[in-house]
């Protein structure tokens, strides 16, 4: 990967350096509510003069009508190409900042400084920007790498237990699919860890060995998808439905449980990995209640993933702990035993 990533109580000092070195014609920070009250004061201190550009929080507000009031703003602003936007905060807006600095006068300078666990173990790393399109999860998108990432894990003591249980998800997907030792490892310790600034760094590590093996997802790095396919499809449909929507890396979890079954359905992961992934995860992520006719339109949202290739459905599934196999073909049938699995948990 082309960008920096600086991972450490340091990362803020790191940022100074970096707007404080570069010539940016103007900096503009994007932030939501919650990281205004909460993260800007903690990062303020280490930035240059810059105007704010704020928006509602929420994967709902992740949206093209959203990007239009950024672009609005950026406008006002009379940024250049040569002007630099800092996204402070979650994957939301690290996602949405991103692309809207990606296609600003096509293209301005962007730096992420992830302030949610989700955002600093995955979002904010790998140069995918985009947002979501009539319910549709990341739907519209560039491939655009920041100028450095900024990963300071103070920055986590902002956050409710609900999100740092979010972010824990995709860590739980990188040692599944890469590390079986380290899933072995903290299967036992769990959320009750006292170093997660090692735990980020070896996430990180994970997911930039698959990026720069592929960077635009050609293939490997389709990898990284695992618990996505159908994770997107249950987060995509309760998203639309009052007071029902979850967190993603709670979408992920329950995809990860229906994937790793269908791994076993395929024969390539046995029934007692199964059972400790399933044992591990429901310790952890409550069961998310679905009935009959949301498996009905959650099954149908699966048509419009984007690693499809015309009427296949392709899953990314586990191969054993610790090693995922992509562009595996799946039916609407299996997707829907996948998901009666799930609500016999």
């Amino acid at each position: 990967m082309t960008e920096t990533i600086h991972i450490g109580n340091d990362a803020l000092l790191r940022l100074q350096e970096l707007l404080q070195n570069r010539a940016f014609s103007k900096v503009a920070v994007l932030l939501d509510e919650n990281t205004l009250a909460h993260c800007y004061p903690q990062v303020k201190p280490y930035l240059p003069a810059h105007d704010i550009i704020q928006v509602k929080s929420g994967e709902e507000h992740k949206t093209l009508q959203t990007c239009e009031q950024i672009w609005q703003r950026m406008t006002e602003l009379h940024l250049d190409r040569w002007s630099v936007l800092v996204n402070v905060g979650g994957g939301v807006i690290g996602d949405m900042g991103g692309f809207c600095a990606a296609v600003f006068k096509r293209g301005l300078y962007f730096v992420q400084v992830p302030t949610t666990l989700l955002a600093q173990v995955d979002a904010s790393v790998g140069g995918k920007t985009g947002i979501d399109f009539h319910g549709l999860k990341n739907h519209i998108g560039v491939y655009q790498e920041p100028q450095a990432v900024c990963i300071d894990p103070t920055l986590l003591q902002t956050l409710p237990p609900r999100q740092l249980k979010s972010g824990y998800a995709e860590m739980i997907k990188h040692w599944l699919i890469a590390d079986a030792a380290m899933f072995e490892a903290q299967r036992y310790v769990g959320l009750f860890t006292e170093d997660w600034e090692a735990l980020i760094r070896h996430s990180v590590s994970i997911k930039s060995r698959v990026v720069d093996v592929d960077p635009l997802e050609g293939g490997y790095r389709k990898v990284l998808n695992f618990g996505h396919t159908i994770g997107h499809a249950v987060e995509s449909y309760l998203l639309a439905q009052p007071g029902r929507a979850l967190l993603h890396g709670e979408a992920v979890a329950v995809g990860m449980l229906c994937e790793a079954w269908l791994s076993v359905k395929h024969q390539l992961l046995t029934q007692a990995e199964l059972d400790q992934i399933e044992t591990f995860l429901v310790s952890i992520y409550e069961k998310v209640p679905l009935t009959e006719p949301d498996l009905q339109q959650i099954v149908q949202l699966v048509l419009q993933d984007k690693k499809n290739t015309r009427a296949t459905i392709n899953c990314t599934l586990l191969s054993g702990i610790g090693k995922a196999v992509y562009d595996q073909p799946i039916t609407l049938q299996e997707v829907q035993q996948s998901l009666h699995y799930y609500q016999l948990l």
